[in-house]
Formats: C-alpha cells, sequence, structure tokens
C-alpha cells in the first residue's frame, strides 16, 4: 500500500506532540495564577511522538535514500530533536525514555559518517541529550526489586508495563552501543520482574500492574496494549544475543498465548479476550510489529506466525484512510480506566508505520 499519506502525516503529528495550544496555555495559566494548581507543563518527547519517531525511523529504512519521504522524515526527526534539545532537555516522566530509542539510531548513523543529518544534529548533540536521558533512567525511583515506579512523584508505588515498552528497548540498545552491561542488566530487570509478579497464571497474560507492597495485580488481565507494551518491550531487548538467550522462551510463549486471541478478520480486541468486544488497531498494529521483528530475528519461525502478521497486516490496511490509522482505542487514564472511544491516534499510526 502507498505509506506516503501516513508518513505526511506521522511527520505533522510528531511536531506537534506534546505542543499546547494557545488554549491549553491560557486554561493553564488561569489554573495556576486564579486557583492556585499545579498542572503539567509540555513534555515535548512524550510517548506518543516516541512511537511516530520510531515508525518513523522504520519506514526510513524501507524508503528510497534520497527521495522526498525520506527527506522529509530526517527533517522532521531533526526538528523533533532540536527542539527538545534547545529546551534544554527537559525529562518529565519515565515515559520519555521511549524517543531516546530513534535518538540512539540516529546517533549510531552520525558515528558511522553519515551526511544525512549533517545540517541538524551533531553526534555531540546526540550523546549529550541521551546521556540526560539515561541520567534520568539511573535516578527514577524504583522499588525493591529495582522496577520503575511508573508515577512516583505522586507517591505512588505502582509498577505499570507500559514502563517496560517504554523504557527497555532504549536501556538495553544503550548498552549494546556504549558497552555497559549493567544498562542490559537494567532493562533485563525490569522484564524478569514483570515476568514473575504481574502475569497472570491462568491465561498467561499480564496483568496491567502490580505493587511489591502488597503483592496485589492491578488493572485488567489482557489489555491489549499491556500485551503490546510488553511485547514491544522484550523485542528490543533481543537485538542481540545476550538479550535473546534470556528472553527467546518467554517472548515466544507470550506471543503464542497472544495470537490465541487474533480475531478471525486479523485484528486483536481493546482486551485479547473480549473476542466480540471493539477491535483495537494500537494493540494489533503493537503485537504485529513485535510479530515482524521476531520473524526477521528469526525468533519466530513458521506459517503460523507468518499468517498472523499477514492477517494482522491486512486488518491494519483495512484500517487506513487518508493516511490516518482508526478504530483505535483512546489514551488509558489508569488501572481498569479504558475510556471506550475509538478513532485515530498517534499510538495506532507510529506502530502500524512499523508493520505496514
Amino acid at each position: 500500500m502507498n505509506k506516503i499519506p501516513m508518513v505526511e502525516n506521522a511527520c505533522r503529528e510528531l511536531l506537534q506532540c506534546g505542543v499546547f495550544d494557545r488554549r491549553r496555555k491560557l486554561e493553564n495559566f488561569v489554573k495556576r495564577k486564579i486557583f492556585h494548581r499545579t498542572v503539567a507543563g509540555e513534555d515535548l518527547i512524550f510517548w506518543p511522538g516516541g512511537l511516530l519517531a520510531s515508525g518513523l525511523w522504520a519506514c526510513r529504512a524501507e524508503l528510497a535514500e534520497d527521495g522526498p519521504a525520506a527527506r522529509g522524515i530526517e527533517e522532521t526527526l531533526t526538528a523533533y530533536y532540536e527542539r527538545w534539545i534547545k529546551r534544554g532537555m527537559p525529562v518529565s516522566v519515565i515515559d520519555d525514555l521511549l524517543a531516546g530509542e530513534t535518538l540512539l539510531a540516529i546517533y549510531t548513523e552520525i558515528q558511522k559518517g553519515s551526511r544525512r543529518f549533517e545540517k541538524g544534529l551533531s553526534a555531540n548533540q546526540a550523546k549529550e541529550a541521551i546521556d540526560k536521558l539515561i541520567a534520568c533512567a539511573e535516578e527514577h525511583p524504583k522499588d525493591g526489586t529495582g522496577s520503575f515506579f511508573y508515577r512516583p512523584a505522586g507517591g505512588e508505588p505502582y509498577i505499570f508495563v507500559d514502563g517496560i515498552g517504554l523504557s527497555c528497548p532504549f536501556l538495553y540498545r544503550y548498552g549494546d552501543i556504549f558497552d555497559r552491561q549493567e544498562y542490559r542488566e537494567l532493562a533485563l530487570r525490569q522484564i524478569a520482574n514483570f515476568l514473575s509478579y504481574g502475569m497472570d497464571g491462568m491465561t498467561g497474560l499480564p496483568y496491567h500492574g502490580y505493587d511489591m507492597t502488597d503483592g496485589c495485580k492491578y488493572g485488567i488481565i489482557g489489555w491489549g496494549r499491556a500485551v503490546g507494551w510488553l511485547l514491544r518491550g522484550m523485542m528490543g531487548c533481543m537485538m542481540s544475543d545476550y538479550g535473546r538467550e534470556r528472553l527467546c522462551a518467554p517472548c515466544v510463549s507470550l506471543m503464542d498465548v497472544a495470537l490465541g486471541f487474533q480475531r478471525q478478520d486479523g485484528y486483536f480486541s481493546w482486551q485479547l479476550q473480549a473476542m466480540e468486544g471493539p477491535a483495537d488497531t494500537s494493540a494489533t498494529g503493537m503485537i504485529c510489529a513485535a510479530l515482524k521483528k521476531g520473524l526477521a530475528l528469526g525468533i519466530f519461525t513458521g506459517e503460523k506466525y507468518e499468517n498472523a502478521l499477514f492477517t494482522g497486516r491486512r486488518a491494519l490496511e483495512r484500517s487506513v484512510r487518508d493516511g490516518l490509522v482508526f478504530y483505535c482505542s483512546g489514551e488509558c487514564e489508569g488501572f481498569s480506566r479504558y475510556p471506550q472511544h475509538y478513532g485515530a491516534y498517534p499510538w495506532s499510526l507510529g506502530p502500524a508505520l512499523e508493520v505496514l
């Protein structure tokens, strides 16, 4: 299919992610000055932008190097990261580590002598920004087993599965590039802990999260994006042998469970077991993106996985209109708070770009 309209939309949305319009800025001003409330500021590298950047980078590898679409992606990514760097590289939450994945890829290309980004980021700028993200990961509060608290600023003791897909690929890749074993281990520890404390024993699917202080698991079992986040994190740590040796078996096991809930129309539902409920292109895109990478790496082999990717890709193709990916569930608001609003969001467009 023609992905250029999707690429164009992703480029435009990436530069809008995390930026407040005039109305939002005015509302926040009133809340602060008149009602003396604390309001969150702009987060220029919040996770939806990270997913878009990752999808655009995957597309770039498939496009003609000197074509206008590839150049447009490069210019957009450069502008995205330069804007954040010029603001002083603020890091608000653990979600922001997702943006580090594509920044690492750009840094690696610059180091290899590519001139594709010579008019934008320098190697030193990229490295300084990457190190800022790493420092934030080091300083981020963790529980007694070394897992990242998801929202520690509010005093919440919870571990969210989202954090695995948001942070682990960046941390592991950083460890590979700079030969820092401690960051590979930090990434793998997040996954090992969640597999130990956050999974449902009967279905083999993840809960949304857990709390080590009371040993309780929270949220629903098999939320579609929870499965996607976990698979995304695992796959991002299997780009080298060290991670593959530790994660291959549990990753195949989780994928096998997930594929047991793939619908006949190729989609995955917003909650995997809700086979007659709404389809969700964010869950479908994230699971299929992990499936595509796993097939390329030889982690998944055989017709079962190839057919699952084929039918999932066809489902995503049917969901595209005017370069946007519809039938995507809205943003989660916390444990067991999954608004049943469906539309086109960055978290369906980004993963779909990796799959289609």
